[in-house]
């Protein structure tokens, strides 16, 4: 067992700089150091050019992509001017951790050599140091201090040293040696009987602020609380023992027990058993690091995530109850009822985590915590969460893409921490994410709950049109021009001057901006448009407090952007609106006895107006009043030509669309408000927005 404690990641505060620096210098280079040994596991140059998994590249990528991250970071927060080595930085810039299982990369690199690489993780490593020695420090450290910056490039390395353990343990047998250093564990006995042990209902609060004292990636940051309803956990990890009993019964290939996603990875790789088991005559062994051992049955079962969800299934199926994975937020509850804190910065941990112990997992009897065992450490413990962002998250500047990328509800987050997981990676807020088809260190306890898993919304619009009307409605304002929709709303409910506020329409809604505006005066609102992409966007931000969309900055680059119901002071009124797909030219009776109709940038888009604009008067209640706004913007593609209701000569004279409203609406309406010209802007690009005038007219319904 393991005597000297790995370096904990330095508190972000202290009153002694000088002291600080010697902190951050140490803890930097103890982390380099145990990230170059690892690699000495390796058994000549040739280990460090043979992929050990096709999804991932070679080993020789991984040695220089964490000195490469170091520049980067470095170049991004203005602490260096210049590159160290701009062949290699090109070379080592992007890893391959986000493919699919079944796309497979044959792109021929021409690596450099081992020697080449250590060379230039030394000369990356005395700049480090020299400006741990020189930029001025102030402590505490924040997000937007050049501190902050190096001591990311330090964690994201031991980020690497977990996942560069995994490739070598997926290497061949013959790349690898043992090491001294890497000691696995050496004990194995009976595997225990796992148990389910009830937990408690309470509540969990998730979520760093900015002046937590350790150092925390973008995810980790915001708030999130849940009322947790009682549940039983297993006391236990699910073992190899446990594991076995599945096998055993063909659940491999059982289809009913893997979930849609998990039977097209299993008909891919023809998996028959955890990628870590070995064959050896009519028993089996484990693959470690650098060999195989006889099966340890009482040490934690290591799989992916579909397998552990078609354990749960293929319980659930034989004992009748609802088993599943935990989600987070139970995993949190958890955490709380072992009366667990944060790995000591001066003792031994409490469980099986920060290479304080051993190279390898252990026996799931070994530690435990509380009623449980194995709650943090040992293995990380997928979890039927997938990664989302906390309300208030923010993305860090200088690694803007470290966790946006997962927000895509195919990765699950992984908790607890493994025998190898160290700083960061070992702390309660911890949240890490993966393919659901990859492998880590990782394995599962499970639970048994009436109340099915609560899945937060984590997908970020991404199609252009959507997110530019997401922005256009409820994103940022620009060129000092005000929100449209916006300022639709408040001129119509200026309009209504004491008239009776009981229903709106908003007629075209697109995102539902203005449906949100007008309850402020309305005692109910109904969004209509044609298109349930638009609609969806109000309908989000209604039922789930929030919406999150990209932008595009220049070519391929986007930036991400969140906007919250309480953000934008809807929370208030949402029980007030309701959205609806509908066409405006062929709308349901029951959408009728309005005070106030909204049709917004509608009539130049639809492809007969004078359906709607004849018939609109059924819809109002007497006295009520109409909005019209348009650019007036006739287009062939969405109307057809004898179809528009100005814009063209008529008896030799030119005859706009004021002039058509003025004769269709004019039986039935008069005009009381306008015209007026409202502006709006359409952001593309960074630099490229579209600036257009809205006409504006408000008519009152007379008979």
């Amino acid at each position: 067992m393991r005597q000297q404690l790995s370096q904990r990641t330095p508190l972000l505060s202290g009153n002694d700089t000088a002291a600080k620096r010697r902190e951050i210098r140490a803890y930097f280079h103890a982390t380099s150091d145990r990230y170059e040994q690892l690699f000495e596991m390796l058994r000549g140059d040739e280990a460090y050019y043979k992929k050990p998994i096709s999804l991932r590249h070679p080993l020789i990528f991984y040695l220089g992509h964490t000195a490469t991250f170091f520049t980067n970071k470095l170049l991004l927060a203005g602490l260096i001017k210049e590159r160290i080595n701009p062949r290699m930085e090109s070379m080592f810039a992007v890893g391959v951790d986000e493919m699919s299982w079944d796309d497979l990369n044959t792109t021929h690199y021409d690596w450099p050599a081992v020697e080449e690489v250590r060379a230039y993780r030394n000369s990356v490593r005395s700049t480090v140091d020299r400006l741990i020695s020189e930029i001025p420090l102030t402590l505490p450290i924040g997000w937007d201090s050049p501190w902050w910056t190096i001591l990311m490039a330090i964690e994201h390395e031991l980020i690497h040293l977990e996942t560069s353990s995994v490739l070598i343990r997926q290497h061949a047998l013959e790349y690898v040696k043992l090491h001294p250093s890497w000691e696995p564990c050496r004990k194995s006995g009976p595997a225990p009987q796992n148990q389910l042990i009830p937990v408690p209902a309470g509540t969990v609060r998730l979520g760093k602020s900015k002046t937590d004292p350790v150092y925390g990636w973008d995810n980790e940051y915001g708030s999130h609380v849940a009322e947790i309803p009682a549940f039983q956990a297993s006391r236990y990890l699910v073992s190899n023992q446990e594991f076995l009993a599945f096998v055993q019964a063909n659940g491999y290939v059982t289809e009913a027990c893997w979930e849609e996603e998990g039977r097209a990875w299993l008909s891919h790789v023809r998996a028959e058993h955890p990628a870590f088991w070995v064959r050896y005559g009519s028993g089996w062994r484990l693959r470690l690091m650098t060999e195989e051992v006889a099966m340890p049955w009482d040490w934690p079962v290591e799989v992916n995530y579909h397998e552990a969800k078609a354990f749960c299934n293929w319980k659930a199926a034989a004992c009748g109850q609802p088993v599943r994975l935990p989600t987070e937020d139970e995993w949190y509850r958890l955490y709380d009822v072992a009366g667990l804190s944060e790995v000591p910065r001066t003792s031994a941990a409490a469980g099986n985590i920060h290479l304080d112990y051993f190279a390898s997992s252990c026996p799931v009897t070994e530690f435990p915590q509380g009623e449980f065992f194995d709650v943090v450490g040992n293995v990380w413990q997928w979890m039927e969460t997938p990664t989302y962002p906390f309300a208030g998250f923010e993305i860090h500047p200088h690694y803007d893409d470290f966790t946006t990328p997962t927000f895509d509800d195919r990765h699950n987050l992984i908790k607890g921490g493994s025998w190898i997981s160290c700083g960061n990676e070992s702390l309660k807020s911890a949240r890490y994410a993966f393919r659901r088809h990859f492998f880590q260190h990782a394995g599962f306890r499970y639970v048994i709950a009436a109340t099915p898993a609560v899945q937060q919304g984590s997908h970020y619009e991404t199609d252009k049109l959507l997110s530019e009307y997401a922005e256009f409605h409820y994103g940022d304002t620009y060129f000092g021009v005000a929100n449209f929709p916006a300022a639709l709303a408040e001129l119509a409910i200026a309009a209504m001057r004491g008239k009776p506020a009981h229903k709106a329409l908003d007629l075209g809604c697109a995102s539902g901006r203005a449906t949100f505006e007008l309850a402020r005066h309305f005692d109910h609102v109904t969004g209509i448009d044609f298109s349930a992409r638009f609609i969806g966007q109000g309908v989000q931000l209604a039922e789930q407090g929030v919406l999150r969309y990209t932008l595009t900055d220049e070519g391929e680059l986007v930036f991400y952007k969140e906007r919250t119901l309480t953000g934008l002071g809807f929370e208030g009124i949402k029980h007030k609106v309701e959205f609806y797909q509908g066409d405006a030219c062929n709308l349901k009776p029951l959408f009728s006895g309005y005070d106030l109709i909204l049709a917004a940038n509608l009539i130049d888009r639809l492809y007969d107006p004078a359906k709607l604009l004849t018939t609109i008067h059924t819809r109002l209640n007497p006295g009520g009043l109409l909005l019209i706004a348009s650019p007036y913007t006739w287009l062939k593609e969405h109307t057809k030509r004898e179809a528009w209701i100005g814009g063209f000569k008529q008896d030799g004279e030119s005859f706009g669309t004021l002039d058509g409203l003025k004769d269709i609406l004019g039986s039935h309406f008069r005009l009381v408000q306008g015209p007026q010209e409202v502006p709006f802007v359409i952001r593309e690009t960074r630099h490229k927005f579209q600036h257009t005038l809205s006409e504006v007219t408000i008519w009152e319904r007379i008979a």
